[in-house]
């Protein structure tokens, strides 16, 4: 089964900018991707999402416009790319795959259950 180890989470600076990746030890081409985080005191929230050939995108709307997700199904990785970063933005993040082969319609990417394998998490902390 996919195991999925996050990196890049470090302290930086409001209106910064910061780049996660996520590497599976598993293929990840037949898989859907997204990112997740949790804030202190708060439930896991929905961050971002891409589908199996990285041609569709999805972003909550805290974060549309400021963040970017890319895949790259040959390295087995899934990245983040944070800009413009805000306190809010403060939390642990976290990778996801979803069901193996199992093609997702556009809602089914904001429902954390269906999403099979979850990394340990990255920690991201914004701040003057």
């Amino acid at each position: 089964q996919v195991q999925l180890v996050e990196s890049g989470g470090e302290l930086v600076k409001v209106g910064g900018s910061l780049r996660l990746s996520c590497s599976a030890s598993g293929r990840i081409s037949e898989h859907a991707l997204g990112w997740w985080r949790r804030a202190a005191g708060k439930e896991r929230e929905f961050v971002a999402a891409i589908n199996w050939r990285g041609s569709n995108t999805y972003y909550a709307d805290s974060v549309k416009g400021r963040f970017t997700i890319s895949r790259d199904n040959a390295k087995s990785t899934v990245d983040l790319q944070l800009n413009s970063l805000k306190p809010e933005d403060t939390a642990v993040y976290y990778c996801a795959a979803g069901e193996h082969r199992i093609y997702y319609s556009r809602s089914t990417y904001f429902l954390p259950s269906r999403y099979a394998y979850w990394g340990q998490g990255t920690q991201v902390t914004v701040s003057s």
